[in-house]
């Protein structure tokens, strides 16, 4: 391969770290000189290890020496998201008060890349609280997009999202509550997957109290990557057991075989409310795709979208106002505050007869997705109604906000029902990445990356654009 490292996929790395063609340390040199040319034009990477993942690439390349048996990324430079504990480390979420937060132990999905031989060359942003689509605090700062200044990165793991698709790094975490995987992979043309709740172990030692029900939940975490086949390697790793989280599941990587033609649902029309025209033909351009290999997409909308996004803003702000929104009134900015009064607004905070309710209704929701499913297997539909805001749109107004959330109701319903989807890009209009997002059953994660894969060998490593426009 000619191209510098830093452009080559964590599958090439590793490889070419196996048969000794290169070292971790030059793999790793690679990445963190790509750190120093490109991070600060975006602020995509806060806290930069250089020193700690050079001294662990030397150790990584004494293994390979002894000839002894290697993890699969073994000397692959990875981030991991400044709101999940890595041992050693402060975990602030973006809030200045919690600059002194310290994690004394590595969470489950840090550990398990660890083991697998992840070299970390540093932490990546996240808005105050990890709770917007926008990634900027009064602690890190804004983080840019690497396309266009004027867009949102996406959030809230836009610096992770950033950082990879600009080459620093071959793998992101990142973790997905409300579409913080997908949307900054869509607002970066890159590809991620929002797995099932419960393949990938969550846990932070730094908390001072167990999560809300519905970040229980809701909230996964998960990898960014710059191609389809990165996101499965890193799927394969991240979703090791760990025990500090009941709700892990050892369920298999890969399910039975469906015979084809496997039927796709086309949805054009979240909860009524229409797509752009540049998200419509990224939906058109993904389904020729699909067509192609020998997928049959109809148009047709799954059930209770608009219920869905609802029951998620309902539950997850009545959680908030419960559990969270006292901290985040004391430490965060008036910028978090006033985005909290219009996710507050757009919903309806419940009693306890309604969040029973609201709870037990979630099963109605979910058994119609699953016997939805029976039929369609797979869910073609867009990550966001309209192409990437514009970058801090959500401080326009309570209004704005309002809108927004319906504009973004297919992302972050998801989140609700607990299922896989994997997003994809499909191209560049008007100077900025569209893709989109491939749901499927509880669980099958396979299937929703083999359609992500079909769209993305007929559309094209994104990234690669990217970089030529620097050249």
């Amino acid at each position: 391969m000619d191209s510098p490292i830093w452009r080559w996929s964590a599958v090439e790395t590793a490889a070419a770290i196996r048969q000794r063609n290169i070292s971790c340390t030059e793999a790793v040199q690679a990445a963190l000189e790509r750190l120093r040319t490109a991070n600060d034009d975006v602020n995509a990477i806060t806290v930069d290890l250089s020193e700690e993942a050079l001294a662990t690439a030397q150790r990584a390349d004494g293994v390979i020496e002894s000839g002894m048996a290697v993890g699969p990324l073994h000397g692959v430079p990875i981030t991991i998201k400044e709101n999940t504990d890595q041992q050693g480390q402060s975990n602030p979420n973006g809030i200045p008060g919690f600059a002194h937060v310290m994690a004394t132990e590595d969470a489950p999905i840090v550990a398990n890349l660890r083991r697998a031989g992840a070299i970390i060359i540093g932490r990546t942003n996240t808005p105050e609280f990890s709770y917007r689509w926008f990634t900027d605090n009064p602690l890190r700062g804004l983080t840019a997009n690497p396309w266009a200044a004027d867009r949102t990165p996406g959030g809230s793991s836009g610096g992770a999202a950033t950082a990879v698709v600009l080459g620093m790094g071959d793998i992101a975490h990142g973790n997905d509550l409300g579409g913080s995987l997908r949307y900054p992979a869509y607002a970066c043309g890159a590809a991620t997957i929002r797995p099932s709740l419960g393949r990938i172990a969550a846990y932070n030692a730094s908390s001072t109290g167990e999560r809300p029900p519905m970040i229980q939940l809701m909230s996964v975490q998960g990898p960014i990557a710059r191609e389809v086949r990165d996101v499965r390697l890193a799927l394969r790793v991240m979703a090791n057991p760990d025990a500090r989280d009941p709700w892990w599941q050892p369920a298999p990587m890969e399910g039975p075989r469906l015979y084809p033609p496997i039927r796709v649902a086309l949805t054009e029309e979240p909860a009524g409310i229409r797509c752009h025209p540049s998200v419509a033909q990224a939906l058109d351009t993904a389904a020729q795709h699909l067509e192609r290999a020998g997928y049959a997409v109809e148009a047709v909308n799954p059930p209770w979208v608009a219920d869905i996004a609802a029951a998620w803003r309902n539950l997850l702000m009545t959680d908030t106002q419960v559990m969270t929104a006292q901290a985040m009134r004391e430490h965060g900015s008036d910028e978090i505050n006033q985005v909290l009064d219009g996710y507050m607004a757009a919903s309806q905070i419940l009693d306890l007869n309604g969040y029973i309710n609201a709870l037990a209704d979630r099963t109605r929701l979910l058994r119609a997705w699953s016997v939805f499913m029976e039929t369609y297997p797979l869910v073609l539909a867009p990550v966001s109604q309209v192409p990437p805001f514009q970058q801090l749109e959500d401080l326009q107004g309570t209004e704005r906000v309002r809108q927004m959330l319906d504009e973004q109701s297919m992302l972050y319903s998801i989140n609700l029902l607990g299922l896989p989807a994997a997003a994809v890009p499909t191209g560049v209009v008007d100077g900025v990445p569209i893709g989109v997002q491939i749901i499927g059953p509880r669980f099958r994660e396979d299937l929703c990356l083999d359609a992500a894969q079909v769209i993305e060998t007929g559309v094209g490593i994104l990234a690669r654009q990217l970089w030529e426009r620097e050249s």
